[in-house]
């Protein structure tokens, strides 16, 4: 399955920085986020960013992970040529990633 069955996201960029939160639609399938969206599973859906690094924060009263992912915009919004270099892009993108069985 997709993240996208599963969950949603919100996102935002500050400078270089991408900060996207994905929520689980059903709190049961939170652990699957948990489990899924390792750093290094988030840095490796982006092979073509040069992510410094993911810190993820786990919100589970929520349901929801939040990731940072540094230096993922190219040297920020405003400085990149990349089309459409947002948070929000990202954040849609990281929805088709493969997570869990079935």
């Amino acid at each position: 399955m997709r993240l996208h069955d599963i969950a949603h996201a919100r996102a935002g960029d500050k400078g270089d920085t991408a900060q996207i939160c994905v929520f689980a639609y059903d709190k049961a399938d939170y652990p699957l986020l948990v489990n899924g969206l390792t750093p290094e599973r988030v840095i490796a859906h982006f092979p073509g960013l040069k992510i410094r690094s993911v810190n993820r924060y786990e919100l589970p009263l929520l349901g929801a992970l939040n990731l940072v992912l540094e230096g993922a915009l190219f040297g920020g919004v405003t400085r990149s040529l990349a089309l459409d270099a947002h948070g929000k892009s990202l954040g849609a993108q990281l929805l088709s990633m493969e997570i869990g069985n079935g």
